[in-house]
């Protein structure tokens, strides 16, 4: 069987088999990863114990480390585009100009990620507040694209009450607390890392739906080569982070707790947390394959992605409960989750009408 995201698979563009290989993936890593980030951060009776800006550094160097190794000895990195410019002596695909762009956005991204689930909320939580927000985001894309008419699709409502839903689903565990909970809104870094995942992701699914909706007649479908260029220009951006935290104290005059304990990571690093890192890398790649899958629309892959990483989370607090003693659902996070599984049925009621008007229209 070919590998997703081969050309053997994204020419079957419109195969559920496909999308379904690409969804099961994506939940099996996507759950090692959420285990893998409570195991470590979880200290007593033989876990790690690690902060969250040890297990940060370390992982996120791993899962960088295996996409690299992945993309270059595969040789993904030879896009296939819809033509080449010239900027002096170099030619290179005319994707590039948008596609690095994506690349920082992804390097934002990752860490961000990893971020929430250090906070002190559930799995559950911080994946119903992002999946929520991606969900949103996908839906304002199409709007976007359709009326600067890129997409050529109808927006029916049953698309509107899904992104409504998932609204209320995020503020259900946003605004809504109890005596004893995390108040998001009140915390800073909360707000920052939440705002920076969102701001980033809203660039990057423009970006990828852009890519997806303008290839030329002729022009292959390279989900492989956006893909590897993307995660270069990510990594690249993840470096530069990198550099200029690990220096923040002599060349900003910065005193903050974190930098310290970026250097004392950066300079102490842990092969078995670094290696908990690679299922996030691998998530990588079916993450991407979803979100440009062929044929689809940016609320269609946002909604297969996001509910994909969703049950993974539910499936996470479940092992940590049972496994790490870590505390059950509770009800508000329940009806969340239930609040996006109902936008799931509408957004893919809208899907379904698509699909028929396409037919009606070949």
């Amino acid at each position: 069987m070919a590998p997703p995201g081969s050309p053997a698979t994204t020419d079957r563009g419109s195969s559920t088999g496909v999308l379904l290989q690409l969804c099961t993936g994506y939940f099996a890593f996507y759950v090692l990863t959420g285990v893998l980030v409570k195991y470590f951060l979880k200290s007593g009776d033989g876990h790690p114990g690690m902060g969250g800006i040890e297990f940060l550094v370390n992982s996120t160097l791993g899962a960088n480390v295996i996409v690299l190794i992945v993309i270059l000895a595969l040789r993904w990195v030879k896009l296939k585009s819809n033509r080449l410019v010239t900027l002096g002596p170099v030619k290179f695909p005319v994707e590039l100009f948008y596609i690095v762009p994506s690349g920082v956005c992804t390097g934002i991204i990752i860490p961000t990620t990893t971020l929430m689930y250090t906070l002190p909320i559930s799995v559950m939580v911080a994946m119903v507040i992002m999946r929520g927000s991606v969900i949103v985001i996908s839906r304002i894309v199409d709007a976007i694209q359709i009326k600067q008419g890129i997409l050529d699709k109808k927006v029916y409502w049953e698309e509107n009450v899904g992104v409504v839903l998932a609204i209320l689903a995020v503020a259900t565990n946003v605004f809504a607390s109890k005596k004893g909970d995390f108040e998001f809104l009140q915390n800073t870094a909360a707000m920052v890392i939440l705002g920076s995942y969102v701001g980033a992701y809203a660039v990057r699914i423009y970006i990828m739906n852009f890519y997806k909706n303008t290839r030329a007649v002729g022009t292959p479908h390279d989900s492989r080569g956006f893909f590897a260029c993307e995660q270069i220009a990510a990594t690249a951006t993840l470096a530069v982070f990198a550099l200029l935290a690990f220096n923040a104290t002599t060349w900003f005059g910065w005193t903050d707790d974190r930098v310290g304990q970026f250097r004392e990571a950066a300079t102490n690093l842990d092969i078995t947390a670094i290696l908990a890192g690679v299922p996030f890398g691998i998530v990588a790649f079916f993450s991407v394959f979803i979100f440009l899958f062929k044929g689809r629309t940016a609320t269609f892959a946002g909604l297969v992605n996001r509910l994909t990483s969703l049950l993974a989370g539910v499936t996470v607090t479940l092992i940590v409960a049972v496994a790490y003693g870590g505390k059950d659902p509770t009800m508000r996070q329940w009806v969340s989750v239930g609040l996006i599984g109902i936008a799931v049925y509408f957004l893919t009621r809208a899907e379904k009408r698509r699909a028929k008007e396409l037919v009606g229209a070949a």
